[in-house]
């Protein structure tokens, strides 16, 4: 670390936010820019609700950058006690991967601006830049990304299967990150998913979009016509034989890939922090490329 560096040497405020991009899950895989700017905050926040690094790296990166507090996800969606304290302050508020990724802060940003508090963003890197060429799959045929949830309470979102079902009618892969709050509260007690949660969660969301399929209607428009048949066509192909890709602590010194099918994914432990990938169709090289990881 730049010994002697000031706020003026960084462009950093004298007080606001700064949203800092703490990258996966290692003090090497984030930027020097990030930790300095942490370094200089009054204050340090880490945003532990949608991402979490190893406990090891946190005290590493606390040893570097001073006393960091840990925050939920009350003190993020209502954060006037934040940004009152960054009136007078500069705050930084750390976040696992990048601020304006996977893990969006971008309301957070908008607040600030209301409050006319200063808002910096120091980037980092994303799961969202390192997974496609980890695993060999071209970045350009990814669909949108989705999120596979715990069954909250009883209740059962179709959405991550209704994203895999559109991206997959269109030849697109998908990116699905693994919640780690089975609270759906973001409150604490996290517990991030694992193979074995993923695919009884999937399982439950496929019985559920079964159901759902038996109500379909003819529709007039084109949109919710083309949904219906990109549902109808993976629930036709089974879920057993859906192919899946599980990706473990990315850009850790223990990542793991595995190339699987969806019947075999509860048989593997995988890691701290996971989440899939759903191939569409694939090309020749990025079929060779898959194949490494089975």
């Amino acid at each position: 670390m730049a010994e002697g560096l000031t706020r003026r040497d960084l462009d950093l405020p004298d007080t606001g936010i700064i949203l800092v991009g703490m990258g996966p899950g290692r003090c090497e895989m984030m930027t020097q820019e990030a930790i300095n700017a942490a370094r200089l905050a009054d204050h340090r926040r880490y945003e532990a609700y949608t991402a979490l690094w190893p406990q090891d790296e946190l005290d590493k990166l606390e040893e570097q950058v001073g006393s960091i507090t840990k925050v939920m996800r009350p003190e993020i969606e209502d954060a006037t006690e934040l940004l009152e304290l960054a009136k007078s302050n500069l705050v930084a508020v750390m976040i696992v991967g990048d601020p304006l990724q996977a893990t969006t802060h971008i309301d957070l940003q908008l607040q600030a601006n209301e409050m006319g508090v200063t808002c910096k963003v120091m980037h980092g890197i994303s799961i969202t830049t390192i997974l496609s060429g980890a695993i060999g799959l071209s970045n350009y045929k990814f669909g949108r990304s989705t999120t596979l949830t715990y069954p909250y309470g009883g209740w059962i979102a179709t959405s991550p299967l209704e994203v895999i079902a559109s991206n997959q009618y269109q030849g697109l892969h998908t990116l699905v990150l693994l919640d780690l709050d089975p609270s759906g509260q973001g409150i604490g007690n996290q517990k991030p998913m694992s193979p074995e949660d993923a695919y009884n969660s999937m399982e439950l969301m496929w019985l559920k979009m079964e159901d759902m399929a038996e109500d379909f209607m003819q529709s007039d428009d084109e949109l919710e016509g083309m949904k219906q048949k990109a549902i109808l066509e993976l629930l036709e192909s089974g879920l057993g034989e859906l192919r899946v890709v599980l990706a473990s602590d990315m850009g850790c010194s223990n990542e793991k890939i595995i190339s699987t099918k969806f019947a075999q994914l509860s048989e593997f432990e995988g890691g701290r922090l996971n989440c899939l990938v759903v191939p569409a169709n694939l090309g020749e090289v990025e079929e060779v490329a898959l194949r490494r990881f089975e």
